[in-house]
């Protein structure tokens, strides 16, 4: 995933369809100088993670 997309994902107010490994998730803040993203699984919120941008999957 790029990173405008991204970022306009992580300020929408809409959810959208995000996956990361194959796991549904929520992308929190979006670092771009280091194309990577804060992410929680949708089922585990208390767990986050950053990662490379170009794991991200929108769906």
């Amino acid at each position: 995933m790029n990173t405008m997309r991204a970022q306009e994902i992580s300020e929408s107010p809409v959810m959208a369809n995000v996956t990361y490994d194959g796991t549904p998730v929520y992308i929190q803040k979006v670092d771009s100088d280091n194309n990577t993203a804060r992410i929680y699984a949708l089922d585990d919120p208390d767990n986050e993670v950053s990662v490379p941008l170009d794991q991200l999957v929108e769906q």
